[in-house]
């Protein structure tokens, strides 16, 4: 089964993080590769050497993209050095290719029939960003082993890969109280 956790809500990688636990109880192998983000998230180190049958990836540069646009100047000033901006459907082509050599790996990964949970965090972000493309993507979904559940999670799911899966959950935000002002804390959202 193909599974999306998209939306603007919390919890899409806490999600796939409990199924990660759920499969490994059930004795299953886990993999999984995080997208756009660098060893500097608390879970990180506990996933790492929880279990020998969890293989944990990570790939991403240690700053944030937007493309021309998605950030008011104020916004743009409060990430300064933090965030890279680049013109709509030019993303930086180093980053383009450590993705993609991050895909690669995943997908052989999912393909290989070693895992029964494949989970592609922040997936969909990396193709709303450019970083990946569908072709890329659809080619994975067309090769993945019957018994591998595959996870993509991330906002924007893109709708061809929504009308694809099995499962979609979109996770909406209600009220969140980075809205005043309240930073990422330790242990809840890094």
């Amino acid at each position: 089964m193909l599974q999306i956790y998209t939306g603007t809500g919390k919890g899409k990688t806490t999600a796939a993080i409990g199924l990660a636990i759920r499969s490994l109880g059930a004795g299953r192998r886990v993999y999984m590769m995080q997208f756009m983000k660098g060893l500097a998230y608390s879970e990180q180190s506990v996933l790492r050497g929880f279990a020998p049958q969890l293989v944990l990836q990570t790939t991403g540069k240690p700053f944030f993209i937007a493309a021309e646009g998605m950030l008011s100047e104020e916004e743009r000033a409060a990430w300064g050095e933090d965030v890279v901006v680049f013109p709509p459907g030019k993303p930086p082509a180093d980053y383009v290719r450590l993705i993609g050599e991050g895909f690669d790996e995943a997908a052989a990964a999912a393909c290989s029939g070693e895992y029964g949970l494949v989970i592609l965090d922040e997936l969909n972000v990396a193709l709303f960003f450019g970083l990946l493309d569908r072709q890329r993507v659809e080619a994975l979904l067309d090769r993945v082993p019957a018994e591998t559940e595959l996870v993509l999670t991330g906002r924007n799911a893109p709708e061809w890969l929504v009308a694809r899966a099995d499962l979609v959950t979109d996770m909406q935000e209600v009220k969140h109280y980075y809205q005043q002002g309240v930073e990422a804390r330790r242990g809840i959202e890094n």
